[in-house]
């Protein structure tokens, strides 16, 4: 009999390669080389990442425990079940690290003068002044409510902050709960001391017994509930008669406030009698309870923390500043939409700006030649300077087409709102399919000069987000190849039609042909044996097909690199099935987002960028699109950053066959991939004034430079 692959060794489960990736962000607020307010903001990452995984891949594991009880996962033969009991285990000591590096930045803090306080550690007066806030500010927006025969127990939002206490009255328990107000901020600073501060749930905590004031309370612990968050639009339960998608997504928000609890955080041991009105009232076992001793419920106030120090201390105990550099291939004061009518143009976020690619848009909307512009979107900023343009040219009279995707996961209410500009403005909306995610980011101008029609199309890795694009790194192709242009020409023609399964000469294009492609390409580097290379930059490796034709292609002899920041279910170096493959992930001050896939070496080598990971939700039920890199400037400055990655040794963490991830040896001269971009884009930013003509890059040499090497 077949071995299933998941008997053989090479592949890992899913959900447990999630949970090692977070661990490696955990791993940076571990680290006492990164300044103390980013371990910080580590823990803030760490501490949201862990929710929405909750939401999302444990909520859908849950679900599937109930209905599928025999669903075996293809990549670790696990049940949903299993699958959920081993998170459960894997999450415990992840709580526990948080804790301890939780309590290690809170005391370094503490040193630079940066206090949070306990209500115990407060002088007299303090104390006072938070009795008299207490009273004045939080008391008035107070809902306290008790649960018993007459007072049934509430519908609890997740995520948002509750006290509950134990209270008696004349020998009868019942249970008190105060949820913390979300008009109140989440940290209170002392009087004339913009450095010390007490939590507002500790405030809470300190005076649940004077909420409660005709009960005894006998325990009292912060906690807030986690619920099941994937939503499916597709759900029967929505109406197959609506016909206004927008509407069918209102009403979906609303259901996902109402779905079951599937885990509950405790801020303070409490007793077993207690924590079993957890388990009942929310229906939960032992196992879906976590204890954070230390550590906030909620982090988000650590991005705006270090505002309160002075500006040389904050800047010592942060990142050094960067900001986005010009473009260097283009020249300075000239326009991108006329330059690239004459050549290949890459940007890459977020070491040079999006500026460059706002400011073609607004031209665009401007530009008497242009006829037409058509633009997919995935996420946007809260502000966004792209949708004002793109209103701009609907208003002047541009053929405006938006193809914005509504169920974009946590932003569908930013989207539904901008859905409603735009077609306020005048321009035709569509919202994509009901199976398929829109997750493409593709961008066609459309102008006629001279009796002559030309296209500059746009194709990038990530969303047109002003804000994550100072974040995220990412790569943006902007082109004027005509063979390229009619692709998206057809591209957004399908897309109108609601074809799924259009023909295109250079884009792959998923759910059509992107992952026939990308298994054909990997099968070209396995005819080649062991002069065969594959080098791939991506976030996240699930299918099962691309998988299985990697472990073929490594035992061909094919050489494969990969660069996979998060989820990677396969396990690189299993003697007899991967030992030609290594992988490595990243995780810095930039979230890695970029994907870059290079097939073979030199002048046979195949490049393309894409916005698709080599996920089955990427390649078989999202539309997606890998754009061909032909341009020589361009494909040397893609190298640049994979040869960055390639040579990290600071933050690079390398996969074991065992699933653990380890970091590369100490070298004397150590190497930061980001770091190292940061500093080649402020030098050709630099530069840009002295030679007009955009630098044609030699990373090797650029690299070595910097060490004092020889080229």
């Amino acid at each position: 009999m077949t071995q299933a692959i998941w008997e053989q060794g090479y592949t890992q489960n899913r959900e447990l390669s999630w949970l090692q990736f977070n661990a490696r962000v955990l791993a940076e607020a571990e680290d006492e080389a990164v300044p103390l307010l980013e371990r910080l903001k580590f823990l803030s990452i760490f501490t949201s990442n862990l929710d929405e995984f909750f939401m999302i891949r444990v909520g859908s594991l849950c679900d599937m425990a109930a209905v599928d009880k025999d669903h075996i996962d293809n990549k670790s033969g696990l049940t949903a079940k299993e699958q959920l009991r081993r998170i459960y285990a894997a999450v415990e000591p992840l709580y526990e690290r948080r804790d301890a590096a939780f309590s290690d930045v809170e005391r370094r803090l503490r040193g630079e003068g940066l206090c949070r306080l306990s209500i115990g550690e407060l002088e007299p007066a303090e104390q006072k002044y938070i009795k008299q806030y207490f009273k004045n500010v939080v008391a008035p927006v107070l809902s306290p409510q008790i649960v018993d025969a007459h007072h049934p127990f509430p519908h609890l939002e997740g995520k948002v902050l509750h006290i509950a206490a134990l209270l008696t009255h004349k020998k009868n328990e019942v249970l008190g709960l105060l949820p913390v107000p979300a008009s109140l901020p989440a940290l209170v600073f002392l009087p004339d001391d913009s450095t010390r501060y007490v939590p507002v749930e500790d405030i809470l905590l300190e005076y649940a017994d004077h909420v409660f004031e005709m009960y005894d309370v006998l325990e009292k612990v912060a906690f807030c509930v986690t619920r099941n968050a994937d939503i499916n639009p597709d759900d029967e339960t929505f109406g197959a008669d609506e016909d206004d998608f927008r509407k069918k997504m209102e009403k979906l928000l609303r259901q996902r406030r109402r779905m079951a609890v599937v885990r509950v955080e405790l801020g303070r041991p409490i007793s077993d009698h207690f924590t079993g009105y957890f388990r009942t009232r929310f229906g939960v076992a032992d196992s879906q309870i976590f204890l954070s001793r230390v550590s906030p419920l909620k982090m988000a106030y650590a991005f705006g923390l270090g505002d309160r120090l002075p500006e040389k201390r904050r800047a010592a105990l942060s990142d050094p500043p960067f900001s986005p550099q010009p473009s260097a291939m283009l020249p300075p004061g000239q326009s991108l939409l006329k330059t690239a009518l004459r050549r290949d143009i890459l940007l890459s976020y977020p070491y040079e700006s999006m500026e460059p690619f706002l400011q073609m848009i607004r031209e665009a909307a401007n530009d008497s030649a242009v006829l037409a512009i058509r633009i997919t979107i995935y996420r946007l900023a809260r502000k966004a300077k792209l949708v004002e343009y793109l209103c701009a040219a609907a208003e002047n009279g541009k053929d405006v087409t938006v193809l914005i995707e509504l169920r974009a996961r946590f932003d569908e209410q930013n989207n539904i709102d901008w859905s409603e500009r735009l077609e306020e403005a005048g321009c035709k909306i569509i919202y994509g399919f009901e199976d398929y995610k829109v997750h493409s980011k593709i961008c066609l101008i459309t102008r006629q000069e001279r009796g002559a029609v030309r296209h500059i199309t746009q194709v990038g890795t990530g969303n047109y987000n002003e804000k994550t694009a100072a974040q995220y790194t990412d790569v943006s192709l902007i082109t004027s190849d005509e063979a390229i242009g009619a692709d998206a020409g057809a591209f957004f023609n399908n897309m109108a039609l609601g074809n799924l399964n259009g023909k295109y000469d250079r884009l792959l294009v998923a759910p059509s042909s992107f992952k026939a492609s990308m298994l054909a390409l990997i099968g070209e580097q396995m005819d080649k044996g062991a002069e065969g290379y594959i080098l791939l930059k991506f976030n996240s490796l699930t299918d099962i097909d691309v998988i299985e034709k990697l472990r073929q292609a490594s035992c061909a002899g094919v050489k494969i690199e990969m660069i996979v920041r998060g989820i990677c279910c396969l396990l690189p170096g299993v003697k007899g099935h991967t030992e030609n493959i290594t992988v490595t992930s990243i995780v810095g001050r930039f979230l890695e987002h970029s994907r870059i896939f290079v097939f073979g070496r030199g002048t046979e080598e195949k490049m393309y960028i894409s916005s698709a990971d080599l996920m089955t939700r990427n390649t078989e039920r999202r539309v997606e699109i890998a754009c061909p890199i032909t341009s020589p400037e361009v494909r040397a400055r893609l190298h640049d950053i994979l040869y960055a990655m390639q040579h990290d040794t600071v933050k690079a963490r390398v996969l074991q066959p065992d699933g653990s991830y380890v970091k590369k040896p100490a070298v004397p001269d150590p190497v930061c991939a980001q770091v190292l971009l940061m500093r080649q884009a402020v030098e050709e930013g630099q530069n840009r004034a002295a030679n007009p003509e955009p630098p044609v890059p030699r990373w090797k040499q650029f690299f070595n430079r910097l060490f004092g090497k020889d080229s």
